[in-house]
């Protein structure tokens, strides 16, 4: 199978996610991970291709050699695996992602795999709708496996954040083994060993890092320590503030308040004074909306003086919603929901669960009064 990896563009006719590809149990062999799987993406190849001497260029996460060595049903896939990185037929990267789309968009070389890349999407929007640079793996007839090309779609602003969110736990360690998030972790705060560091500390801190999980236990990454339980942490959500569709501001409330939102709502609520040019705050209302945050959920209610109130989800497979007038009763403001306070004003619920351990740019910048939120915006 080595005469079909190359390291040559000019040779390549594929590149090949190549974790995705060993991982993907569909592709008939039994085992969590099998090099099998590649040897009929070849022959795959080839067919598609109509070329016996098919060249593939193969991209892979250091995770596949070194995170679940027990998960290979031969050992030899592990011997041969090290062998081609070790040759340079194997590009092998803490993550392989960002690697094959980069190639992909510099060369023009058609990618196989089943990931739709949907946390990569702000960054790329070439993604968005593309049908011409993907192919994905399917189990043919006979334990065959055939190439399909993959229309990528359009991912809503909900899926891509709720990608986001997977992919920075991926990276902290902290999925378990069916992807979902380690919550016993990060619902908690932790403490590191060392008094001085402030990574972990939510009240002291300029950024509350999740912890990176080594050999099990939850673990500083500056000090190497293992960190100390410091109690349940208190559940936080994210609002964003749109200008005609540019993102001004991120708000970040705190479990068990009521913020008012609005022209000049006071203390502890988010004045767009300032935010929102003066043409169009003379259509805010001094409290414009209430945003009550129970068990990590959002109520919202229109105050406004004359109910001007919009709101629509934009989470929906067939893109946003109509617009519709927010009711006179306390209604669930949930992941992708828009709320539309004058024209081209929008408040935008985030569908990311934990924004302020997740999000550098939601930084606390300093403590805030009980109920208030903590505003950064965007330059």
């Amino acid at each position: 199978m080595d005469n079909h990896l190359t390291t040559d563009f000019n040779e390549a006719c594929f590149l090949v996610d190549l974790s995705n590809v060993v991982r993907n149990r569909r592709l008939g062999e039994p085992g969590a991970r099998s090099l099998r799987r590649l040897r009929l993406l070849v022959e795959a190849a080839k067919a598609l291709a109509r070329d016996p001497d098919v060249k593939l260029y193969l991209v892979a996460d250091t995770s596949l050699r070194h995170g679940g060595r027990r998960e290979f049903s031969d050992l030899a896939d592990i011997r041969l695996l090290g062998s081609w990185v070790r040759r340079g037929l194997v590009e092998e990267l803490a993550d392989a992602d960002d690697r094959l789309l980069e190639l992909c968009e510099l060369t023009g070389i058609p990618v196989i795999t089943g990931d739709r890349f949907r946390g990569a999407r702000g960054e790329r929007p070439w993604l968005q709708g593309n049908t011409d640079d993907f192919l994905e793996p399917f189990p043919g007839p006979g334990g065959t496996v055939r190439l399909a090309p993959v229309d990528m779609g359009v991912a809503d602003a909900l899926a891509i954040s709720m990608k986001l969110e997977e992919d920075a736990l991926k990276k902290q360690g902290l999925l378990d083994s069916r992807r979902r998030p380690r919550f016993d972790v990060v619902s908690r705060n932790w403490r590191c060993e060392d008094r001085r560091c402030t990574l972990y500390d939510t009240a002291r801190g300029a950024a509350a890092l999740l912890p990176r999980m080594r050999r099990g236990a939850p673990t500083c990454e500056v000090h190497g320590g293992v960190l100390s339980d410091d109690g349940p942490r208190t559940a936080t959500v994210q609002l964003k503030l749109l200008l005609d569709g540019e993102l001004k501001a991120r708000f970040t409330l705190e479990n068990g308040t009521t913020v008012p939102v609005g022209r000049a709502p006071g203390p502890g609520g988010i004045a767009l004074h300032g935010l929102v040019p003066p043409e169009r705050t003379a259509g805010l209302s001094r409290v414009h909306v209430a945003l009550r945050i129970s068990d990590g959920i959002v109520h919202v209610l229109d105050r406004s003086s004359y109910g001007t109130t919009r709101w629509r989800s934009s989470a929906g497979r067939g893109g946003p919603g109509d617009w519709r007038r927010l009711g006179t009763a306390e209604e669930r403001f949930g992941g992708g929901d828009e709320l539309l306070l004058v024209e081209g004003v929008v408040l935008a619920r985030s569908g990311r669960r934990f924004p302020t351990e997740l999000a550098q740019e939601w930084q606390r910048r300093s403590p805030l009064p009980p109920g208030a939120a903590d505003v950064t915006r965007m330059h």
